[in-house]
């Protein structure tokens, strides 16, 4: 595997996920804009592991397992507020304001 390309489209990833968190109010969609962005930090990760050895894949072995632990507690959130407020956008939840 090429670094150079690699980071490239790490880079590309990760500032598409940045975008999205940035511009959207869809908690969904913000949702999978983190899962991109940890994708992104993975395949970083890998391409440095092709030349520095197997530590990166145990650093993306850590990251896959706190993002799917973000996902299962995050849906679950979700989920919650949607059944509370039968939407996800983010404009309308202010469950935090006394």
């Amino acid at each position: 595997m090429l670094l150079g390309p690699a980071l490239g489209l790490s880079a590309i990833l990760f500032s598409l996920g940045v975008a999205g968190v940035l511009l959207r109010r869809n908690a969904i969609v913000l949702f999978m804009c983190v899962e991109l962005m940890l994708n992104a930090v993975n395949l970083t990760f890998v391409a440095f592991a092709q030349l520095y050895g197997a530590s990166g894949y145990i650093i993306v072995f850590f990251v896959m397992t706190v993002a799917a632990a973000e996902a299962a507690v995050g849906l679950a959130i979700i989920l919650a507020i949607f059944r509370h407020k039968q939407s996800v956008d983010l404009q309308n939840i202010n469950l935090l304001q006394g």
